[in-house]
């Protein structure tokens, strides 16, 4: 166990180092080339300052986030905003006279009581606290997933009865998505990020969109009883193909059909959210001439989901073992009764194909019916 930790650890260290090693590149050489170049001393002030700020705020907000009280915490993230800025004006100060002294950089390089000077640093500092509250959640978002596939594997094999087990599994995967952290404050994190990095990398700023759309819809999400509008799932699937075509640079060969008016149509939460991500992985979504398809059907009050992509012949960590499937039986069944067909099989032509029927009457319709 002890040696799993630390190649955890040395796997998360040449991550964090490659990713700084990238930052420093693009914002000494790229933005140098653009604009000039300073002396050496500067760069060494704006890196120890910048990535000192971003492991204190992620350390301090990750103690913050374990308090219970969220009126307490929300006043606590305030403070700590606070004091991460002002010690970032601070500590740039001090290191600039101290490099001042040593001859490090020349005096008049720098005025640490210029405004310009001042408000650069406020700049700066919010930026390295948007990442690093973003980083912090991200964590806590896998941590909560871990914690989510732990109870799949508990409750599997204790062999609870299949309706307590779809309504746990169900909770706690949305329950996964909310963070303790106030939406409000995420949000204006990920637009500020959002703002800042549409000009200097569009295709990032648009999967930082993507997924802001994606993780809105998952706060909102009503409890595991309940349905949602069709199209709003439909929505949520398209930010999930776009998310995976920014991923990969647009190399996925994937369609997805919609027929018929899905308005006033509801359905089961995080059913077609779980086929097409089993489709990203355990599916070869980048064959030639095999293009993996989602088609929704909407006809005569029967409502039809397929997905249909080759199987992916490279065996890797992400072995499928039926899961995400059989808890989207356990759903169907727990909605539908037995007025439902599901079938997932291999075809001749090796690909993987899901099917679902489903007799539905749209209230709506039915009630333009009765006028």
């Amino acid at each position: 166990m002890t040696s799993f930790h630390l190649k955890t650890y040395y796997k998360n260290y040449r991550l964090h180092l490659l990713i700084w090693s990238i930052y420093v590149f693009y914002d000494v050489f790229i933005l140098g080339f653009i604009s000039k170049f300073r002396e050496p001393g500067v760069y060494v002030i704006v890196y120890i300052i910048n990535i000192f700020t971003f492991y204190l705020q992620a350390y301090l907000l990750k103690k913050i986030l374990n308090d219970k009280n969220n009126s307490v915490k929300i006043v606590k993230i305030l403070l700590l905003d606070t004091l991460i800025v002002f010690t970032y004006i601070l500590s740039t100060q001090l290191l600039v006279i101290a490099f001042e002294q040593f001859k490090l950089i020349d005096a008049d390089t720098l005025s640490i009581f210029d405004r310009s000077f001042i408000l650069s640093c406020i700049y700066r500092s919010l930026l390295f606290v948007g990442f690093s509250t973003g980083y912090v959640y991200i964590l806590k978002s896998f941590e909560d997933q871990k914690k989510v596939e732990k109870l799949e594997r508990k409750n599997l094999i204790s062999q609870l009865e299949k309706q307590s087990l779809e309504n746990d599994l169900v909770q706690s995967q949305n329950n996964f998505l909310r963070s303790q952290i106030n939406p409000h404050f995420l949000f204006n994190t990920l637009n500020f990020i959002y703002n800042d990095t549409r000009k200097k990398a569009p295709l990032a700023a648009d999967a930082i969109m993507n997924l802001s759309e994606m993780m809105r819809y998952a706060l909102k999400l009503p409890e595991a009883s309940e349905l949602v509008p069709l199209r709003e799932e439909v929505e949520q699937i398209e930010h999930l193909i776009n998310l995976h075509k920014l991923r990969t640079a647009n190399t996925i060969n994937l369609s997805l059909e919609v027929n018929g008016d899905l308005f006033g149509l509801r359905f089961p939460p995080l059913i077609l959210l779980t086929l097409v991500e089993n489709i990203f992985k355990h599916g070869n979504v980048s064959h030639s001439t095999q293009p993996a398809v989602i088609k929704i059907d909407y006809s005569l009050n029967t409502l039809m989901i397929s997905t249909i992509n080759m199987v992916n012949d490279v065996r890797g960590k992400h072995e499928s073992h039926h899961v995400g499937l059989e808890n989207v039986a356990n759903r169907l069944k727990s909605f539908y009764k037995d007025d439902y067909v599901f079938k997932h099989y291999t075809d001749p032509l090796n690909r993987y194909v899901t099917e679902i029927c489903i007799n539905v009457i749209n209230p709506l319709a039915k009630l333009n019916m009765t006028r």
